[in-house]
């Protein structure tokens, strides 16, 4: 049984059927995070009314790779743990736990955020159904104790297809869509609070080079022409390239 009194974050296993309590927590903070100012501002605004017993809303943060999208989860629970917010990270292949997870935690007095990563779901995969009721309820209401924040890189979590639109239909002007787009969408608009995140360009990232070296006393010229070599390398300009980067040019001194 974990002592939420003094535990902060855990990860549910499901070969054991437990929660682990984590005591070795990534300890990234609001104030690393370059770029995402609105994103931050917005996730950290819904965090205080829900520890405030205030209407707040499931948060789903969508987009490209690597821009913060986790980081930011993470940066906001580290920031209000202080004040009863615990975070408990289910993967995706364990939803079907969701309601083993919610049962323990429900009449607890700390305020839980259910953390999914990477959240999307193939065509032919039916494990979101079950998140739906976990999100909005079904004969039990969901529990006031408790909000879903989860990752994706994708817009409505499910793919859409061409074949999916074949059956809409354009009715006095309206589009009505086919059961099988509002099946696939019904799910992302269970989550109230939706942030996009988009690739970066390249002065966003060499902002935030310069934010993993504050304390770089070399040719700063140098070192920004080394990191948009170290991207182009990757084909890709993000917060975890630069990131990585930042450990590799490191290990060079």
């Amino acid at each position: 049984m974990i002592d939420w009194n003094h535990t902060y974050a855990a990860v549910w296993r499901p070969r054991k059927s437990h929660l682990r309590p984590v005591h070795h927590i990534d300890p990234i903070a609001l104030d690393d995070l370059v770029g995402v100012d609105l994103q931050k501002q917005r996730l950290l605004d819904n965090t205080r009314r829900f520890l405030a017993a205030k209407p707040a809303n499931n948060a789903l943060l969508w987009g490209a790779r690597g821009t913060g999208k986790s980081s930011l989860i993470k940066a906001v629970c580290n920031a209000c743990k202080d004040q009863g917010l615990r975070i408990i990270e289910v993967d995706k292949t364990d939803l079907l736990s969701l309601h083993d997870i919610v049962d323990d935690i429900r009449e607890l007095p700390q305020r839980f955020i259910l953390y999914c990563d990477d959240l999307s779901f193939e065509n032919n995969e039916t494990a979101y159904k079950p998140l739906k009721s976990v999100l909005e309820g079904s004969i039990e209401l969901p529990p006031r104790n408790v909000l879903l924040y989860a990752t994706s890189n994708r817009r409505n979590l499910v793919p859409e297809t061409m074949q999916d639109n074949l059956a809409s239909a354009h009715i006095h002007g309206e589009v009505h869509y086919a059961d099988a787009i509002e099946e696939k969408i019904s799910l992302a608009d269970r989550f109230g609070l939706r942030l996009s995140f988009y690739s970066i360009n390249q002065q966003d990232y060499l902002a935030i080079v310069d934010s993993y070296f504050k304390d770089y006393r070399g040719d700063r010229g140098v070192l920004r022409k080394e990191a948009l070599r170290f991207a182009a390398e990757r084909g890709a300009r993000s917060g975890r390239v630069a990131k990585q980067f930042f450990c590799f040019y490191s290990a060079r001194d």
